[in-house]
């Protein structure tokens, strides 16, 4: 059960980064999965260590995990417009 629950935090993390980096149109729900996920844990690698809180990747389901997931998941998709693009956003 908290695989489904990882994957649906997950697509709701994925799907507000890309809103708010306005690549919403480009991806379906499958990549807001991704994008969510893979966002984690990138930022289970580099902001973690740096504030100390965990991720959703880690079973931390509170709102400074959410948050840190989230800003994982928007530097991801930074970092693909920036090689898509040209730019960040």
């Amino acid at each position: 059960m908290n695989f489904i629950t990882w994957l649906i935090v997950g697509g709701v993390i994925g799907w507000l980064a890309s809103m708010m980096m306005r690549t919403n149109g480009q991806q379906g729900m499958f990549l807001n999965v991704v994008v969510g996920v893979a966002g984690a844990m990138l930022a289970g690698w580099f902001i973690t260590p740096l504030i100390g809180v965990g991720t959703i990747n880690q079973d931390n389901f509170s709102l400074p995990a959410l948050l840190v997931s989230f800003v994982g998941a928007s530097l991801l998709l930074a970092i693909v417009n920036l090689f898509n693009r040209g730019s960040a956003r």
